[in-house]
């Protein structure tokens, strides 16, 4: 209930409006947003380095309306490109094909798209594509595979595991060989569409795991970033990590800035890669109130900064 409320809420102009203005609630999105600016998710960066922690950096922004939009959002991920390539760091980038101009226009999209994938493979970066709602996933394949065919290495997907086509899409993306994020899924969907209870999303997020660590996987050389901040799925991961994986260059746990940090430094201080989503931007509310709607402990976080305010 709660989770479809600030899914729903995610999309309120009024309240977005009325949050964007306030102290407390500015104060309490940099719990997961590194800020509004460039320069101080680069310094999230370098702090999360010196734990052993890597980076992928997401400027918030979702449906661009217009080509010049667009093309702006296409101009700041170059900028961020650059910016870790001058700074030394150890970050890639995430970002989301609305953004890019999907909802404009399919070309424009892909050009905005392989521009910053053409810089991320000449400065050995990596851009990984973020999945949206269900209505963009098989335009989102379309695109990441149309990459792979010019050429285009450095660029991985995400897959939702709450989505019922996703083992087929898995299927399809490990005959590529591809970069797979695999995450639950935060995005509100119909019954049809996408597993409804947490226990059927944990049961397929397990069975698309071992696909993704499989033989013939391995075999194509998928690489598999395990996005949850689930202790239980966690522990069974390295669980079948040490039966299956024969490298460390075959998986990185991900997960996002502000959201078990006490999982993050465990798992690194263990020797396992870790990667942690690090977004910035001013357009932070949808974010933010989709990491409300995860998990119950990050809106008892917002009411405490509430009644500190």
């Amino acid at each position: 209930m709660l989770r479809r409320l600030f899914l729903a809420l995610s999309e309120s102009e009024r309240l977005r409006d009325w949050l964007v203005r306030t102290r407390v609630s500015r104060r309490a999105a940099r719990r997961f947003v590194a800020g509004e600016e460039l320069s101080q998710a680069l310094e999230v960066t370098r702090v999360l380095a010196g734990q052993g922690i890597k980076t992928t950096l997401d400027h918030l922004g979702e449906n661009t309306h217009t080509v010049q939009e667009a093309q702006a959002a296409a101009g700041e991920y170059l900028k961020i490109l650059e910016s870790v390539r001058q700074n030394g760091l150890e970050a890639n980038v995430s970002l989301k094909l609305s953004q890019m101009g999907l909802e404009i226009d399919e070309e424009l999209c892909y050009q905005n798209l392989a521009q910053i994938v053409a810089e991320a493979q000449e400065s050995g970066s990596f851009v990984r594509i973020d999945m949206e709602g269900s209505d963009t996933t098989e335009r989102t394949l379309r695109l990441y595979e149309r990459l792979r065919t010019a050429g285009y290495e450095r660029v991985g997907v995400v897959i939702q595991a709450y989505l019922r086509r996703s083992e087929a899409d898995i299927r399809r993306l490990i005959a590529r060989g591809a970069s797979v994020r695999l995450c639950k899924g935060a995005y509100a969907e119909l019954p049809g569409v996408a597993f409804a209870s947490k226990h059927k999303v944990d049961q397929n997020y397990r069975q698309l795991l071992s696909l993704l660590l499989g033989e013939e996987a391995e075999a194509k050389g998928v690489q598999v970033a395990i996005a949850t901040h689930d202790a239980a799925l966690i522990n069974w991961a390295k669980q079948l990590i040490q039966e299956r994986a024969s490298s460390t260059e075959q998986y990185e746990f991900q997960m996002l800035y502000g959201i078990r940090r006490d999982l993050q430094r465990q798992l690194a201080q263990a020797g396992y890669p870790v990667r942690v989503y690090v977004s910035y931007g001013q357009e932070w509310y949808p974010y933010f109130m989709r990491r409300l709607a995860e998990r119950p402990a990050n809106l008892f976080f917002l009411l405490r900064q509430l009644g500190r305010g």
